[in-house]
């Protein structure tokens, strides 16, 4: 299983992204399952319609309803666990997308995760491990994505 964050699918969906191709081998090459919160579906549609069109952001949705990516529903204690992280990190500026995808670690005991964002996940430290491997993991994957 590997978590999915928003940077992925949005350099995914963008051919002219940077990390296009990194991104994309990753999530095609990935035995899976893939999955991702509701949370970073709403964040990555809603980016990928910003920066490309409503088509782009269609292709995501038939993604997850053709079964190329599963969006795990989360528990009450994965929404405590989201507040937590929120207050947290207030400093930092974690947001729920971010958090969701470190709850969803936490309650599946996952250590990796695709995401852009080191900026956040190299600070967050999650409960059942020192710290999230980062995947596609490359020089650029510095960024806020």
């Amino acid at each position: 299983m590997l978590l999915v964050d928003t940077g992925p699918l949005l350099a995914t969906a963008d051919s002219d992204d940077r990390d296009h191709e990194a991104c994309r081998q990753l999530l095609e090459s990935h035995p899976g399952p893939l999955v991702t919160s509701p949370l970073v579906v709403a964040e990555a549609g809603w980016l990928i319609r910003r920066q490309l069109d409503a088509r782009a952001e269609s292709l995501l949705y038939e993604a997850i309803a053709g079964g190329d990516m599963t969006v795990e529903h989360l528990t009450a204690a994965d929404w405590q666990r989201v507040a937590e992280l929120i207050i947290t990190y207030a400093d930092l500026g974690l947001d729920a997308a971010d958090a969701s995808i470190v709850a969803l670690a936490e309650r599946f005991n996952l250590t990796a995760i695709a995401t852009l964002d080191a900026r956040d996940f190299r600070v967050v430290k999650p409960a059942h491990c020192e710290a999230l491997t980062l995947l596609p993991y490359h020089a650029g994957n510095t960024g806020n994505s």
